[in-house]
C-alpha cells in the first residue's frame, strides 16, 4: 500500500484516517482514485471544482456508526462503499465491547479489500453472484461463550463465499493466546482476512477452471481428500504430514485447501509490504554478502509489486524482512516476519501470482505483463 497525504495540508496520514491529525480536516478515502478527499467543514459530500466533476459521499457505515472512512458514489443503491457492501451480518452493537472490536475488524478488512482492488481481481457481492461467479460476503458475530473461556460457538472460517469472523479475534490478548496454543508464528486480523479470502478465490478462480485445478493438484495436492478428517488429524497430532520447508506454515500442512489459503495470504503479505516499501522509496544496504542481494548488497524496490512475479517478490523479501526484524528486535519485540521462503514455497507463490495475473485479464482489465526485476 502506498503512503497517503492529507489533501488539505498536505501531511502524511495513515490509511485509517477520518480526520487529519495535523489540520483536523475531515477526510474520506476514494477507492476510485486511491487517494483521500477533503470534505470541507465536516461535510459528508465532495464534488470537484469543475461542473461535470464526479461526486462522492461518505459510506453509510460512517453516517450510522462512524466505522468507515471510505467514499461512495451517491447513486449506489446500498449507500455502502466497496468494502462495506460485502457485509451480510454486523455484530450486536448493544454489547459495550463490540463497537471498538468491530472497528478494528473493519479497518483490517478495508486493507485486504484495498489489496484486492489494486490486484484488479473480480470481487462480486452475493447480490451479484451467478453460477460460476461466486460472490463474497462477511458475517461478523459476537460470541458470548468466547468471553468466558468456553468453547467458542462461532468459528472463524469460509463457506461458499461467506467469511465468518468471531469478534474475539479483535481482542489482542485472546488472539495472542490462541496463536501460542496453536503454535503459529503469525496471527493477526489482517492475516485472517487474507487467509479466508484465499479460500474464496480458490472457489472463484481455481475450482471453476479445469486446467488451473489440475495444476493446483500437481503443486498443492489433491483437495478431494476428506477435509474434516484431515483437520481432525491435524489438531489431534495424528496427521502424517510434518511441517517442512515445503509449507509456509504448520497449518498449511493440514490440507491442500489450507496450504493454498496460507500461501495466498502470504502472497498478499509480500505484495502489500513491498508496495509500502516502494512508496517510501525504501533502499537498504546489507552488511556482508548475500546471495539474494542486488550488486553491492543494495536493495531497492523499483517495481510494481502488484504486478511482479513471485521470484522477484521473494528475492526482495529476504533482505527487507531481515531489516524489519532487526528493527523489531531493537525495540525488544518479536520478529515482524518470522518466515523463510524455500524454493518449494516460491513455486507455490508463483502459481498464485500467475493465477492473479490471468484473472486480471479474465475480469476485463487491460492486460499488464508480469514484471521481473
Amino acid at each position: 500500500m502506498h503512503a497517503f497525504a492529507c489533501p488539505n495540508c498536505p501531511q502524511p496520514i495513515h490509511f485509517e484516517a477520518r480526520l487529519c491529525p495535523h489540520c483536523q480536516a475531515t477526510l474520506g478515502y476514494d477507492p476510485v482514485i486511491d487517494a483521500f478527499r477533503h470534505l470541507t467543514d465536516g461535510a459528508t459530500r465532495w464534488r470537484g471544482e469543475d461542473s461535470g466533476a464526479r461526486e462522492v459521499v461518505v459510506c453509510a457505515n460512517n453516517n450510522a456508526h462512524a466505522i468507515c472512512n471510505w467514499l461512495v458514489e451517491p447513486d449506489e443503491p446500498s449507500h455502502l462503499c466497496r468494502a462495506c457492501r460485502h457485509n451480510r451480518t454486523i455484530p450486536d452493537l448493544a454489547e459495550p465491547s463490540v463497537p471498538p472490536r468491530w472497528a478494528r475488524i473493519e479497518a483490517a478488512k478495508r486493507r485486504m479489500v484495498h489489496t484486492i482492488l489494486k490486484l484488479d481481481l473480480p470481487m462480486e457481492t452475493k447480490a451479484e453472484e451467478v453460477p460460476g461467479r461466486q460472490g463474497l460476503a462477511f458475517d461478523f458475530l459476537y460470541d458470548p461463550a468466547a468471553e468466558n473461556d468456553e468453547a467458542p460457538q462461532v468459528m472463524t472460517g469460509h463457506a461458499s463465499g461467506l467469511i465468518t469472523l468471531n469478534l474475539i479475534e479483535a481482542d489482542d490478548a485472546e488472539r495472542e493466546r490462541i496463536r501460542q496454543n496453536m503454535g503459529e508464528p503469525y496471527r493477526t486480523l489482517l492475516g485472517h482476512f487474507r487467509h479466508e479470502v484465499g479460500h474464496h478465490y480458490w472457489s472463484r478462480l481455481v475450482e471453476t477452471d479445469p486446467d488451473c485445478l489440475a495444476k493446483f493438484r500437481e503443486i498443492f495436492g489433491d483437495e478431494r481428500i476428506d477435509y474434516q478428517q484431515a483437520l481432525a488429524e491435524h489438531y489431534n497430532g495424528n496427521g502424517n504430514t510434518v511441517w517442512t520447508d515445503a509449507y509456509v506454515s504448520y497449518y498449511a500442512t493440514s490440507h491442500p485447501w489450507e496450504d493454498f489459503a496460507e500461501t495466498w495470504a502470504h502472497y498478499l503479505h509480500m505484495v502489500d509490504l513491498q508496495a509500502t516499501a516502494e512508496s517510501f522509496d525504501l533502499s537498504l544496504h546489507l552488511p556482508g554478502e548475500s546471495t539474494n542481494a542486488a550488486p553491492g548488497n543494495d536493495i531497492e524496490v523499483r517495481f510494481d509489486p502488484y504486478r511482479a512475479d513471485a521470484a522477484t517478490l521473494a528475492r526482495h523479501m529476504e533482505p527487507i524482512a531481515f531489516a524489519l526484524n532487526s528493527m523489531n528486535r531493537a525495540m525488544g519485540t518479536g520478529d515482524l516476519y518470522p518466515f523463510r521462503l524455500s524454493d518449494t514455497i516460491v513455486a507455490k507463490l508463483d502459481f498464485i501470482a500467475r493465477l492473479v495475473a490471468k484473472n486480471r485479464v479474465a475480469a476485463g482489465v487491460k492486460p499488464r505483463s508480469v514484471t521481473t526485476t
